[in-house]
């Protein structure tokens, strides 16, 4: 009885393991957010993308004309240009379409997802800390380090699913 009890508790996933799917997960939700954007950028122009902004922020503007997030999203959709919004969508759906396709390799555990993931998400978190040293946003910082967490957790979980044996390979046991 005891042998098949430490058997079922070794195929329960542990408080890590949950924790890294979890954190896929989330990253996979990140990157069909990422699809939306793309889509919404290609069918709103950027002066209906204006307008929409500053109909969403006109009352937060008339109670303090100096918020800060506010005021930087006028500002932001303020200079767009058709050319800067493709520009956005083509490299949102990128970086979606990548994310998504590699959240799922991941999680139906392909070992060759892995090593792509975790450089795809240092690329990443290279550029995050590019920009936080140009103009530091609480934000970019709270994304850059749960990118270096996913990174830290998937680095574990390849370790231990390259440790396992694959369907086909053939083990043997030394006497």
């Amino acid at each position: 009885m005891r042998g098949s009890e430490s058997s079922r508790s070794a195929d329960r996933p542990s408080g890590l393991d949950r924790t890294f799917r979890i954190s896929v997960v989330l990253k996979g939700l990140d990157g069909v957010l990422e699809l939306l954007g793309a889509l919404l950028l290609v069918l709103v122009t950027p002066d209906q993308l204006d307008a929409l902004v500053r109909f969403l922020t006109q009352h937060e503007l008339g109670e303090d004309p100096s918020d800060f997030l506010a005021s930087r999203l006028v500002r932001l959709v303020s200079g767009l240009t058709v050319s800067g919004v493709l520009f956005a969508a083509a490299y949102l759906f990128v970086h979606g379409v990548v994310k998504i396709g590699l959240v799922g390799a991941v999680l139906a555990n392909r070992l060759w997802a892995y090593p792509w993931m975790i450089g795809f998400l240092a690329v990443f978190v290279v550029y995050q800390c590019y920009e936080l040293g140009r103009h530091f946003s609480v934000g970019l910082l709270l994304l850059t380090a749960f990118d270096v967490f996913v990174i830290w957790l998937t680095v574990l979980e390849y370790r231990k699913q390259r440790r396992k044996p694959r369907r086909g390979e053939v083990t043997t046991v030394d006497h």
